[in-house]
């Protein structure tokens, strides 16, 4: 039933001690809202995501995209064939609001100059750079690119509207996409390097308007592996569910969460207060479970909106979901799923938990409130990804 608890150190003793001593005198109401505040203190991590490159090249359907959101959504970025972006703007997440996407006013003006436009922008305040061009890179990209670099930050090169590339070559007799997608990343590549001072630049086809398309697997991995650990895990959550493999890093991502959640379910079972830990606990589930829901798009808005793109009726999608969690009312199916979760924890396996992560504490209870969360928040990821999973598939005709 358990995986290997490698990462349980991303929540530390003292923390748990803290936890501990924060609610020992508060009622079941103030503590329980304690320990939601510091679950979702753990999911404000803020991510500041730039993007920039010359009027027109599709920087803010790019912004709108990767919220999914399209462009004339309610929030959506505007856009246009003309800079439609005098000064930075953020765009929340709409799930994640730490995670924002800055639509950066265009470069490529006769007099542009890289470092007066990152020191107008405030570059400091950004995570990475994209850089986007729609027909090939010019000198203004590579400027910004080598002032970036000295700045000592990340930057892409994403070459955009690859679809209409595709579309307008899908005429001819001897139409080879693969070749026609190898093309366009050797000469913008080759154009880069003739500009002059990138050795070896990686440039990522994307199109904004079927971003689950092409490159876009690759640039959410460069970017993934580039950043902190902590800001990765946010930048996993916001990636929009377009794809099996977004679909399945998030599925990663939350279950190493999981130790982390049951390790405050295990250390708050230690405070010798009735009633507290099994209220801390339907608190802890109704909140992650609620989160995996969301973070999947398996609520009535994502769900809805989903619908709306790909033309299919909600009740067709909705017969596709049997988990409990979407059908039912969570709390309602947690205390069902905590009588069933409480049959397999024992004593013993409680005692073996304390062997294995020794900062719950020293009384039996902490172990198998670790365990019972531990195994509800397994089994409700499990649900909610393969639902999630088949969703996409009828919805965008994802293959297996």
């Amino acid at each position: 039933m358990m995986d290997s608890f490698d990462d349980y150190s991303i929540i530390t003793e003292e923390e748990i001690k803290e936890l501990k001593e924060s609610i020992s005198n508060q009622d079941i109401t103030s503590a329980t809202k304690t320990i939601k505040e510091y679950l979702e203190q753990q999911d404000r991590v803020e991510l500041n995501i730039a993007v920039t490159g010359e009027s027109g090249s599709g920087k803010s359907t790019f912004v709108n995209a990767f919220r999914g959101l399209g462009d004339e959504d309610e929030d959506s970025a505007e856009t246009g064939v003309v800079e439609t972006t005098m000064e930075p703007k953020a765009y929340h997440h709409p799930k994640y609001q730490n995670v924002k996407l800055w639509d950066l006013p265009g470069i490529g003006t006769p007099n542009f100059k890289a470092d007066e436009y990152l020191k107008q922008v405030q570059f400091e305040r950004y995570d990475f750079f994209i850089i986007i061009a729609s027909e090939r890179f010019r000198e203004c990209h590579i400027q910004l690119a080598k002032e970036i670099m000295r700045m000592e930050k990340k930057f892409y090169f994403v070459r955009s509207k690859i679809d209409q590339d595709i579309n307008n070559e899908r005429h001819k007799r001897n139409f080879d996409q693969k070749k026609i997608l190898d093309q366009i990343r050797e000469n913008c590549i080759n154009g880069l390097k003739a500009i002059g001072g990138m050795d070896d630049p990686v440039v990522f086809l994307i199109s904004g308007r079927e971003l689950s398309k092409y490159d876009f697997n690759l640039l959410q991995e460069q970017m993934e592996n580039e950043l902190p650990q902590h800001k990765r895990h946010v930048l996993i959550l916001s990636l929009p569910n377009i794809t099996l493999e977004v679909n399945e890093k998030k599925k990663k991502a939350l279950k190493k969460h999981i130790v982390k959640v049951a390790l405050v379910s295990g250390g708050v079972a230690a405070v010798p207060v009735p009633g507290l830990s099994i209220a801390v606990d339907l608190g802890i589930l109704a909140y992650e479970i609620n989160k995996y829901c969301s973070t999947f798009g398996l609520d009535k808005k994502s769900l809805k909106k989903l619908c709306e793109q790909s033309g299919q009726s909600l009740k067709t999608i909705e017969s596709l979901i049997t988990s409990v969690w979407y059908k039912g009312s969570i709390t309602g199916m947690i205390l069902t799923q905590l009588r069933l979760a409480a049959l397999f924890v024992t004593g013993e396996v409680a005692e073996r938990i304390f062997s294995i992560i020794p900062i719950i504490g020293s009384v039996v209870a902490g172990g198998i409130s670790f365990v019972t969360v531990y195994y509800m928040l397994n089994k409700a990821l499990n649900n909610i990804a393969e639902d999630a999973r088949k969703v996409l598939i009828a919805a965008v005709n994802t293959s297996e």
